[in-house]
C-alpha cells in the first residue's frame, strides 16, 4: 500500500515516503502522477459493466468504448468494500473539509477552482487553486498535492470551491466528498 488507509493519496514519491514513515527503505520515483487520481474501477457482472470507483476514465468514455451505457452503480458495502476507495470516509486530510464553499471563514484554508471569487478569500490561512483556468485534468492532477499542502498549514478546516460534476469533475467530487466525510 502506498498510503495510510483513509488518508490523502500520495501523488509523489516523497509523499509515499512521508506516509510510510520509515517502514520502507526506498521508492522508485517515476515522477508525479500525471492524472493525480486513482484508477477508474469497473466490474463486469452478469453481462453489465458497473463503475465501482470513478477515475480518469469517465463513464461517458467507458460507455463509448463498450457500446452501451454503464449499468446502475452497485451499492457499496461499508463492511466489505469490493474495490479500493469505496469507504464513505477516505482520502481525508486531518483538517475538516467543507464542500461547495461560497465564502472562507477566518482560520480556514481555501481550495479554489477556476476564477471563482469567494467572499473572505483574501483572508484565508492559505490558498491553492486546483486550476485557475478551470481545466478539470489540471485540477485532478493537483488535488491531492494541494489537499496535503493546505492540511500542512494547520488551518482548522479547508473550504473547497465548487467543482463541476461533469466528466473528470465527477471523480474529483467523489474524492472530495469522501475527504469531507468524518
Amino acid at each position: 500500500r502506498s498510503n495510510r488507509s483513509g488518508h490523502v493519496s500520495p501523488p509523489s514519491a516523497r509523499h509515499v515516503l512521508d506516509d510510510l514513515e520509515g517502514r520502507i527503505d526506498a521508492v522508485i520515483d517515476g515522477g508525479d502522477a500525471s492524472v493525480g487520481l486513482e484508477s477508474t474501477v469497473v466490474a463486469c457482472l452478469g453481462g453489465e459493466a458497473h463503475q465501482l470507483r470513478p477515475g480518469a476514465i469517465t463513464p461517458e468514455q467507458l460507455a463509448e468504448a463498450l457500446g452501451a451505457p454503464l449499468a446502475q452503480a452497485l451499492p457499496a458495502d461499508a463492511t466489505a468494500p469490493v474495490s479500493p476507495g469505496q469507504l464513505a470516509s477516505h482520502y481525508a486530510p486531518n483538517a475538516a473539509v467543507r464542500l461547495n464553499a461560497r465564502s472562507v471563514a477566518p482560520g480556514e484554508a481555501l481550495l479554489a477552482f477556476g476564477a471563482q471569487l469567494l467572499e473572505g478569500a483574501a483572508h484565508a490561512a492559505a490558498v491553492r487553486n486546483l486550476s485557475p483556468s478551470g481545466d478539470l485534468t489540471e485540477a485532478a492532477a493537483n488535488l491531492y498535492r494541494y489537499l496535503r499542502d493546505l492540511d500542512a498549514t494547520d488551518a482548522r478546516s479547508i473550504a473547497v470551491a465548487e467543482v463541476p460534476e461533469a466528466g473528470l469533475g465527477a471523480a474529483i467530487n467523489d474524492r472530495l466528498r469522501r475527504a469531507a466525510t468524518r
